[in-house]
C-alpha cells in the first residue's frame, strides 16, 4: 500500500477530477479525496462513487466549480455537501466538519479546516483514508495497518461514535462482511450489543438499505452470526429469532460451488419462516418494494416440491406458482440437501433429485391458457360469476392433462359444460 500504487488508479487519473481537486486546491485549500474510493483502490477492488473532503465552504466550493465549468447541486449544504457533476459524473464534495451535536440519527456540524478533526469524526479506521491529487495517501487514524490486517474498528471510542449515529451499529457488521476477517474488533461489538435499542429510532428505510448491502456481500454469514450474537439480527429481524441462520452458511457454500449469483433477497429469505403474514408485517416494517414484497410472498406460498417429483408433476407446481418462489424453495431444497450429504446417503441421492428440478425450472417456461372469457361470450356464456368458474375448471383439466389439451378440445368442453348449465 503505497503512493504509487494509488496514483496509478485510472479514476485517480481523470482530467475531470484533477481539474476539480485543482481547482478546490488554491489560496491555501486542498481538497482530496476520502473514504470508499481509496479503501477500494488499496484492496484492489472496483471504484464507483468518488467522496471528496475539502477546506473550502459550501459556496466557495460552488463557486470555484463552477468557475473551472462544473455543474453544482446543493443536495447536503446545510451538511456541508455539494454535488458537482462533469460530464455525467457526481462527484460529493464536503467541506471538512466537527459534530456539534448528534442526536443518533442526524448531526449539527460545524465547518472546520482541521483534518485530523475530520478524520476523527468518521465510523472506521478504513473508511478514514485520504488520497492528495497526487495518489499520496494520508492516514491520520490508523486505517492503513486496520486495512492491511482486514480489522474493522471504530475510530477512538466505539460508544461515543454509535451514540452519534446508531445507524453505524449496522455499518459495522456490513463493512465487516465486505472487509473483514477473523473475529469482530472487541469494543465495537459490546458497543453494538449496549446500543442496540438506538436501532429503534432509525427510518425504516435506512435499515433495509444497510441490511440489503450486507446479505449482498461475497459471504455475510459471519456477520450475521455476530448480529446474533449481539442480538442485533433479532432487533432488526425479530422474524429470524426462532428460524435461525443455520442454512446461510451452506447457502454461500452452494452459490460459490454452482455458480449462483448472489441475491440478497435469496439469502433473507433463508434466515426467516416461510410465513405469509408475517412476511407481511416485514415487508411493511421495513418498507420493502412492491417487488421485494412480492417476491418474498411469492416465495413464502410456493409448494414444497419432493425430490423425486416427475417432471409432469413439476409442471404443475411450477404452472401455479408466483414468479421465482418455486425456484427459490428448490434452491433451499437443495442447499439444505448437500448441507446433510456429507452424513446422510438418502440426503445425497435428495440433493441429486433437486439438481434435476433446478434443471426443468431453469428451463421452464409457463405456457399460457389458450382460452378466455371473450371465447365463453361467443359460446352464449353471460357475463358474470359463471365464467370464471368455467374458466377455473377448464383451466384445471388443462393443467391436469399436463397442458396437453388444445384450445378447440377445451371449447368443446365449454360448450358442453354451458350447454349442460343450461
Amino acid at each position: 500500500m503505497d503512493k504509487r500504487l494509488i496514483s496509478d488508479s485510472e479514476w485517480l487519473s481523470d482530467k475531470k477530477l484533477q481539474a476539480l481537486l485543482a481547482a478546490l486546491s488554491t489560496e491555501g485549500d486542498e481538497a482530496r479525496v476520502v473514504g470508499g474510493a481509496v479503501r477500494n483502490t488499496l484492496l484492489g477492488q472496483s471504484v464507483t462513487d468518488i467522496d471528496i473532503a475539502t477546506t473550502t465552504e459550501p459556496d466557495e466550493t460552488v463557486r470555484r466549480a463552477r468557475g473551472a465549468g462544473f455543474r453544482t447541486a446543493p443536495t447536503g449544504i446545510e451538511h456541508g455537501t455539494v454535488t458537482v457533476i462533469a460530464e455525467g459524473r457526481a462527484y460529493e464534495v464536503t467541506t471538512l466538519r466537527a459534530d456539534v451535536e448528534t442526536d443518533g440519527r442526524h448531526a449539527n456540524v460545524t465547518f472546520g479546516r482541521d483534518w485530523r478533526s475530520d478524520a476523527e469524526r468518521r465510523d472506521f479506521t478504513i473508511n478514514a483514508l485520504y488520497a492528495r491529487a497526487d495518489g499520496e495517501i494520508v492516514d491520520l487514524v490508523g486505517g492503513l495497518p486496520d486495512l492491511e490486517s482486514q480489522t474493522l474498528r471504530f475510530i477512538g471510542d466505539a460508544n461515543t461514535r454509535i451514540a452519534e449515529d446508531y445507524l453505524r451499529i449496522l455499518r459495522f457488521f456490513r463493512f465487516f462482511a465486505w472487509y473483514g476477517r477473523g473475529r469482530p474488533d472487541a469494543a465495537g461489538l459490546k458497543a453494538c450489543a449496549r446500543h442496540r435499542d438506538g436501532l429503534e429510532r432509525l427510518s425504516a428505510e435506512r435499515v433495509w438499505a444497510e441490511l440489503k448491502k450486507l446479505l449482498s456481500a461475497p459471504d455475510p454469514s459471519r456477520a450475521l452470526l455476530w448480529m446474533r450474537q449481539t442480538g442485533v439480527l433479532t432487533k432488526v429481524l425479530p422474524e429470524s429469532e426462532k428460524w435461525g441462520i443455520d442454512t446461510i452458511a451452506p447457502l454461500i457454500e452452494t452459490e460459490q460451488t454452482l455458480g449462483w449469483k448472489p441475491e440478497p433477497l435469496l439469502r433473507l429469505a433463508a434466515i426467516i419462516p416461510p410465513d405469509g403474514p408475517r412476511i407481511s408485517e416485514l415487508g411493511k416494517r421495513l418498507r420493502l418494494s412492491n417487488a421485494e414484497k412480492k417476491a418474498l410472498s411469492g416465495w413464502a406460498s410456493a409448494p414444497v416440491a419432493p425430490a423425486d417429483l416427475s417432471e409432469s408433476g413439476f409442471r404443475k407446481l411450477a404452472y401455479r406458482a408466483e414468479g421465482e418462489g418455486f425456484l427459490w424453495r428448490l434452491k433451499l431444497a437443495l442447499v439444505s440437501a448437500r448441507a446433510r450429504a456429507s452424513q446422510d446417503d438418502m440426503a445425497l441421492t435428495e440433493a441429486a433429485g433437486y439438481t434435476r428440478l433446478m434443471k426443468l425450472a431453469e428451463a421452464w417456461q409457463k405456457p399460457a391458457f389458450p382460452i378466455n372469457g371473450t371465447d365463453l361470450a361467443n359460446l352464449g356464456l353471460e357475463k358474470g360469476k359463471s365464467v370464471g368458474d368455467t374458466l377455473a375448471r377448464l383451466e384445471e383439466d388443462w393443467v391436469n392433462s399436463d397442458f396437453s389439451l388444445k384450445r378447440d378440445a377445451l371449447l368443446e368442453r365449454a360448450a358442453s359444460i354451458i350447454s349442460s348449465a343450461g
